[in-house]
């Protein structure tokens, strides 16, 4: 049976990562820890036996994708489907804001309604299925071969739930830190965890999605 391991990476740290604001589709680009963070991938991910790296088009996760393919001479493609979902009227707020002055929309965003989705948002169950059938079609191009992803943390739950058979509105107890190191493999029976949060290399730089380090 052929199938295609998959390297998913977040992106390095951002300032509003840092304090915990939604970013969505904002181009916020990499603080200083984020490029120190980026450019420990590279190193970690030698011997892996890459062929491509894809990432999405917001700076973020380009420029991370860029201290990973550089050094290792591989090609690097923008995928504007992996791009993190939309946080519509949102983007721009601390949870802390959001919750403060917005209660009643922060207890169904909180609770992780599938096709709940503020102004100008993606709902959940439309997010994941454009992130997913972007990751599908990438992996069916390269059966037999090891690609990496560089994305979102909105993208890499995503995959998570999809690779474990965990529902959209279950919470979440697993990491999403920044440049940590995720394992899947991808075959014709769909997604697989092989592995997931490796942060050895950061040297205790990450940070999770909800700005803890």
């Amino acid at each position: 049976m052929w199938a295609t391991r998959i390297i998913a990476i977040r992106h390095g740290e951002t300032a509003w990562n840092a304090e915990a604001r939604l970013q969505g589709q904002l181009d916020i680009p990499l603080n200083a820890v984020g490029r120190r963070q980026a450019a420990t991938l590279a190193e970690a991910l030698r011997d892996e036996g890459l062929v491509a790296v894809f990432a999405s088009d917001l700076g973020r996760a380009w420029d991370t994708a860029g201290a990973l393919a550089g050094p290792l001479g591989l090609p690097l493609a923008a995928e504007r489907d992996l791009r993190e979902r939309s946080f519509g009227v949102l983007e721009g707020l601390t949870r802390q804001q959001i919750d403060r002055d917005s209660p009643a929309l922060a207890r169904r965003w909180h609770s992780r309604e599938p096709d709940f989705a503020p102004a100008g948002a993606e709902s959940l169950r439309l997010f994941q299925a454009r992130c997913l059938a972007a990751v599908e079609r990438l992996a069916a191009a390269h059966a037999g071969q090891a690609i990496a992803l560089v994305s979102h943390g909105g993208v890499l739950d995503c995959l998570y739930r999809a690779a474990t058979r965990v529902a959209l509105d279950a919470p979440r107890s697993w990491q999403l830190g920044n440049a940590a190191i995720n394992r899947l493999l991808y075959t014709a029976q769909g997604l697989t965890l092989v592995g997931w949060g490796d942060i050895a290399h950061l040297d205790g730089l990450a940070l999770d999605e909800d700005g803890a380090r």
